[in-house]
């Protein structure tokens, strides 16, 4: 396979004959933006070695040092919403479908799985990593769910990995966009081990030299031993997340988005930390706030599979409204910065408005009504 690839595959030869397989995400140019033909890629060859009892663990990280990946590729999207409005749109159907099938394969894949997360992981991109078992952040990853500057909500999983984060930063996070570093994502959860960057090519060669078992929870155990001593000494950076914990719960409180817009929009913080995160709510799509915080209030006793199932009427819902184009036109197309959403205001959102996003439209796809 050439270098144009927008996926390398390899392995890493073992001392004893196993091979540890490695996929790359090879578009650096456009931050490793998750696109249909990578998916497309990913997929079946991770299902080959799932099968391969020659392959005991797999390694995604991507080429370039800015970004692992800055999250869906949503330039060809975004053409079809202009021609489709709120008709039905194939490419969508198949985009969210397909990019679902992979993070939930992700999740429940049966061997130890390590994500390098060097740099931009957003959107998209969280959606791979999160799913991983063993989830490597640098000194420089940068983390977030951005989707509310997009007219979009956390999908890829989001509403069910968000539900998991300690108290209500997942709520936070989902409604403000803000930026983690390496101690925040792991103090949510969505990271397990800092390791700096330098390390990698040493990482790599522990996991040439181990023992792997070819037993999936003996090889995980290997896995996290390798990273932890890999990021032993390694420097910590602060935590935004930690330090304002109490006061991100004090503002999520409560079961009215309401309250929590208006807790938003009055706060007062001299950290521009805080100050950036309550800014970019204000700026977001109303839409996008509401969608996100019903799918909260649902998805808490839902499994993984079954969040995949709501999220992709969600992503379909999205793409039948206005919003998601016009966040896509305004960041990404012209980059304007100054979306016009439609409602212009939470206080504009009705019931029956949320209820549109998540219906069915046609058929439940077999590949996500068969997830378990």
């Amino acid at each position: 396979m050439t270098d144009t690839a927008v996926v390398l595959f390899d392995e890493i030869k073992t001392a004893g004959g196993r091979r540890f397989a490695t996929a790359t995400l090879n578009a650096p140019a456009s931050l490793n933006a998750l696109s249909v033909d990578m998916v497309r890629l990913l997929t079946p060859r991770l299902r080959e070695w799932a099968a391969d009892p020659g392959i005991v663990g797999v390694l995604l990280q991507a080429a370039g040092e800015k970004a692992f990946c800055a999250g869906g590729d949503l330039r060809q999207l975004y053409q079809t919403l202009l021609e489709c409005g709120p008709a039905r749109n194939t490419y969508a159907e198949d985009f969210f479908r397909e990019e679902y099938e992979l993070d939930h394969l992700i999740h429940t894949f049966p061997k130890p799985f390590l994500c390098w997360g060097h740099g931009i992981v957003m959107g998209g991109g969280v959606g791979l990593m999160s799913g991983c078992s063993h989830r490597v952040v640098t000194a420089e990853s940068r983390i977030a769910m951005p989707e509310i500057a997009i007219g979009l909500y956390p999908d890829v999983g989001g509403s069910w990995f968000l539900r998991r984060t300690p108290g209500r930063t997942g709520l936070f996070l989902a409604l403000t966009a803000a930026n983690l570093n390496a101690a925040d994502a792991i103090f949510c959860g969505l990271a397990d081990v800092l390791v700096p960057q330098a390390r990698k090519g040493a990482v790599i060669e522990a996991i040439a030299a181990a023992p792997w078992a070819g037993e999936a929870k003996a090889d995980r155990a290997t896995l996290s031993r390798i990273l932890a001593n890999a990021g032993e000494g390694a420097g910590m950076p602060a935590s935004k997340v930690r330090e304002h914990y109490d006061t991100i719960n004090a503002l999520m409180a409560g079961d009215d988005l309401l309250d929590i817009a208006k807790r938003l929009r009055a706060l007062q913080s001299e950290d521009p930390w805080l100050q950036t995160a309550a800014k970019t709510f204000m700026k977001g799509a109303p839409s996008s706030a509401a969608l996100s915080f019903e799918l909260w209030q649902r998805v808490p006793r839902m499994s993984l599979a079954e969040v995949f199932r709501l999220e992709y009427w969600a992503s379909l819902g999205f793409c039948a409204h206005k919003d998601f184009a016009e966040g896509i036109r305004a960041v990404l197309i012209d980059k304007d910065r100054n979306p016009k959403w439609s409602p212009a205001s939470i206080e504009e959102i009705t019931p029956e408005f949320i209820e549109d996003h998540l219906r069915p439209r046609g058929e439940m796809p077999v590949e996500l009504a068969r997830l378990t």
